[in-house]
């Protein structure tokens, strides 16, 4: 069964106005007081050797190569294990990107976001388009050749050109994955107490997805979950796993862990995590909801006999409304399964609801 293991690293040079991640802004680097509390809570698990290792944020690309190296020596992952760092296009350059290659990463997921320079700005981030070209260019010549790129759609006066910009810039530069995903106001965050102006209303925002979904499509990007889409073999081996409910650790406060079925988090102190006073609290448990509302993010769908198998559940008294959905080109139905349309991902919160009711 696989297994990956998620270290957090919530430190940022600037919080983004739409950011509900646990960072701190203002920082340039990673102390080193931190690594070494992530080290002692790897030293303490003694987890096994994963299959996938990723660096989230925050912002990894803070961690010098030296501290890189320092973490993935000490998970120790599988020789053919997928090594992921989140990077932001204003903390690295060409010799940098060269040492997380040469420490191990082999996965670069970059926070491109937009290729417009005044959307940029009232996002609250702090790097320009060029840099965002240019740190492409470096990963390349740095030995990445797995390379994920984030587009947040459905901005403040947002066109399907400032799309198709941005879509073009991640071709050229040669990315392999791309997370595309609406803007969404998360509470305790500079947009909910100041919303940006002239954002589109519901129905908009709605189109906004579904261009994007077909001009991905078009561009050699298939969609394999909600908000994801990748050349061929080109998955995030790691997210799958979330989506899989398969095992993975998270190290690093406010980072969430499903072990044998079993939920746990850090609390979100950081100033805790490195002191030592806190640790892994139990959550919960992944439940047939949990893992039916999971699948169903992905476009291979639900398979009726592996919630049976896993959880002894069954949707057999929901088929007429499946077949209702299917009917409105919300679902795909198959003899062993459920697959949502790009359509019914759009209202997959109202699809859960009835089938978890």
């Amino acid at each position: 069964m696989p297994f990956g293991i998620y270290i957090h690293i919530p430190y940022c040079m600037s919080k983004c106005r739409y950011c509900d991640f646990h960072s701190q802004g203002a920082s340039r680097t990673v102390p080193d007081e931190y690594v070494q509390a992530v080290l002692r809570q790897i030293a303490a698990f003694s987890p096994a050797r994963p299959d996938t290792l990723y660096f989230g944020g925050g912002t990894p690309s803070l961690l010098s190569p030296q501290q890189l190296c320092q973490l993935i020596d000490a998970v120790d992952p599988l020789s053919d294990a997928e090594i992921t760092l989140e990077a932001n296009p204003e903390t690295v350059d060409l010799a940098k990107l060269q040492g997380f290659r040469a420490a191990g990463a082999n996965r670069l997921s970059v926070g491109i976001q937009t290729a417009s320079e005044q959307s940029l700005r009232r996002l609250g981030r702090v790097h320009t388009v060029q840099q965002s070209r240019q740190v492409l260019q470096f990963a390349h010549q740095a030995g990445f050749s797995n390379i994920s790129g984030d587009i947040m759609l459905a901005l403040g006066g947002y066109t399907t050109q400032e799309f198709d910009q941005t879509l073009q810039l991640m071709k050229e530069g040669g990315v392999s994955h791309i997370s595309s995903y609406l803007l969404k106001i998360e509470p305790n965050t500079p947009f909910f107490s100041n919303p940006p102006t002239d954002l589109p209303d519901e129905d908009a925002a709605a189109e906004f997805y579904l261009y994007s979904v077909e001009q991905l499509e078009q561009a050699g990007y298939k969609q394999y979950e909600i908000s994801n889409f990748s050349l061929p073999q080109k998955e995030s081996r790691h997210n799958l796993l979330y989506w899989n409910c398969d095992d993975y650790l998270g190290i690093g406060p406010a980072a969430h862990s499903c072990m044998n079925g079993i939920r746990y988090a850090f609390g979100r102190d950081t100033s805790a995590f490195i002191e030592g006073s806190s640790d892994w609290e139990q959550t919960g448990v992944c439940s047939a909801e949990d893992f039916v509302m999971l699948q169903l993010r992905l476009n291979s769908g639900l398979r009726f006999s592996q919630l049976e198998q896993r959880f002894g559940a069954s949707l057999t008294k929901k088929m007429p409304f499946l077949r209702q959905c299917q009917q409105h080109g919300l679902a795909v139905l198959s003899d062993d399964g459920v697959a949502l349309t790009p359509q019914g991902m759009l209202i997959q919160n109202t699809i859960l609801c009835e089938l978890l009711d």
